[in-house]
């Protein structure tokens, strides 16, 4: 099939993201802005506290994590099949 150019360059664009309270993240990226984000990686890590994201210290983002609180930005680095989900399944 063919691959869409413009869908290719956004990937590499900063997406901002703002999901309710449990939302999943659809996507792995890097952080690269981040206000008050924590996130559930529970599902993939099985650490159940809250893990405090921001873009000095812990920038990788995997989908399939819940937002808990705040909101922030990231460059998306993989979705489906070609994120760290997709991987493990």
């Amino acid at each position: 099939g063919k691959t869409n150019l413009s869908q290719s360059i956004d990937k590499l664009s900063p997406s901002r993201f703002r999901r309710p309270t449990g939302d999943l993240l659809p996507a792995d990226g890097i952080l690269v802005q981040a206000s008050d984000l924590k996130l559930d990686e529970s599902s993939l890590t099985g650490e159940t506290d809250l893990i405090k994201k921001n873009e000095n210290d812990d920038v990788g983002l995997l989908s399939g994590t819940q937002v808990m609180e705040g909101s922030g930005r990231m460059v998306v680095l993989g979705v489906g099949l070609n994120s760290q989900v997709g991987v493990i399944m």
